[in-house]
């Protein structure tokens, strides 16, 4: 398994993983509805514009040299910790044919590897809580809870 820095060229098929992931997403809460509407175009710019943002970078998850998924790293810090420099976990989606082979488990490995190389001394990663599987993966990769997110819709 190997993370191939996603380039113009690969906006297809991030936007066509993305948008399988975040109908998955739909499940979990009713904040994570799309917008249909809205959506057609949207997410081409929205990796688009994570090629121009120097702290984003998506990459292919590439295995025997096919795409099998999709991750997307920020980097940020919070200067007045001592642990300061991060990377987060934005998006991290493998192909449903390829699950539970232990590519997620290779993927967040090859994330520390870059984490380290960046000089940050911690990674972050959300999901939601309701995603058992994905509270169980991040678990099992040695992530452990710090804090919860609340959100609440103002209609």
């Amino acid at each position: 398994m190997e993370l191939v820095e996603a380039t113009a060229a690969d906006l297809d098929a991030l936007a066509d993983r993305w948008y399988s992931l975040a109908k998955a997403m739909e499940t979990y809460s009713e904040l994570n509805e799309l917008d249909a509407d809205a959506i057609e175009g949207t997410i081409e710019d929205g990796f688009r514009a994570h090629l121009e943002d120097e702290d984003v970078t998506d990459y292919r998850i590439v295995h025997e040299g096919e795409t099998i998924g999709f991750v997307t790293l920020r980097q940020g810090r919070h200067p007045s910790r001592q642990y300061s420099q991060y990377l987060r976990i934005v998006n991290l989606a493998i192909d449903e044919d390829y699950r539970s082979r232990g590519h997620g488990t290779a993927v967040v490995e090859r994330v520390k590897e870059l984490a380290r190389e960046r000089g940050c001394d911690h990674l972050k990663v959300s999901c939601e809580w309701q995603n058992e599987g994905a509270r169980r993966f991040y678990r099992n990769t040695n992530f452990r809870p710090k804090q919860v997110d609340y959100a609440q819709p103002l209609e």
